[in-house]
């Protein structure tokens, strides 16, 4: 694909849409908004310019652009497929061996994109609403990996399901461990279990493969990597902290001779 072919990527999570604007194979520009109105992503199918879209894309929306989407969300999926020039990435399309069938989309693409950046073996900590642990060998074969919930989905759940706790969010740094009020005490719980949970699956995957690569990517990776600094410095040091792996997934799809046929046409 040429370097002067316009093209976007489009991640639907499960909280937000991330997206990333391309020329060619080089990254221009990524941003995350809330989910689009129904209403407008409809009008897209009617029209082949994204003026409409104006409001959302930080970049001239003057003419139709190619849009790679990968989605974990099925019923937004299947509102985007009625934009104009959309193809979807789905697993059969990404090149890790072993993968399962529901293996999140995401997950998969991440792994790709950091493993082919950095090398494999690779485990990638995804920090999003799920927390996720996704790991391959050297082979470029999936080893498996973990799913919980997020630092912000923990404390929401606290206050939602229960009777008196608060909203609360989180802290910059490191809380204290022993609280003296309840906000800090949840703080506490849910952090420093987190941290030392993802504490626990590096050193297991360092053990497994000692000269394996360790990525952390998601909103949440910021947050999670000052808590780690401030407790572990010695693994933070050796963390890959990158907040735009699904998109290099992505663009190694791309690279293929499928896609790139279909987005240089």
């Amino acid at each position: 694909m040429a370097n002067s072919s316009f093209w976007l990527a489009l991640m639907i999570g499960n909280s937000r849409l991330h997206w990333a604007h391309f020329a060619g194979e080089t990254l221009i520009h990524a941003w995350d908004t809330d989910y689009l109105p129904d209403q407008l992503v409809q009008k897209l199918s009617q029209s082949q310019t994204l003026e409409d879209l104006a409001a959302y894309l930080p970049i001239s929306p003057s003419s139709s652009l190619p849009l790679l989407l990968a989605s974990v969300v099925p019923s937004q999926t299947a509102l985007w497929q009625t934009y104009p020039n959309v193809r979807i990435t789905t697993l059969d399309q990404v090149p890790i061996k072993g993968m399962y069938p529901t293996l999140g989309i995401d997950r998969a693409l991440s792994l790709w994109g950091a493993g082919r950046n950095w090398g494999f073996p690779m485990l990638v900590i995804d920090a999003g609403t799920a927390l996720t642990f996704t790991g391959a060998d050297t082979n470029q074969y999936l080893v498996g990996g973990a799913i919980l919930p997020g630092l912000g989905l923990q404390l929401a759940t606290l206050n939602q399901r229960t009777g008196q706790l608060p909203k609360v969010e989180l802290p910059q740094q490191l809380p204290q461990r022993y609280a003296l009020n309840t906000q800090e005490a949840m703080q506490s719980g849910v952090i420093y279990t987190l941290v030392a949970g993802i504490k626990d699956f590096i050193e297991a995957w360092w053990r497994d493969f000692p000269d394996g690569n360790v990525a952390i990517t998601g909103g949440d990776r910021t947050l999670l990597v000052n808590y780690l600094q401030s407790q572990f410095p010695e693994i933070a040091k050796r963390l890959i902290v990158e907040q735009n792996l699904i998109f290099w997934g992505m663009q190694k799809i791309v690279m293929n001779d499928e896609f790139h046929s279909y987005f240089h046409s």
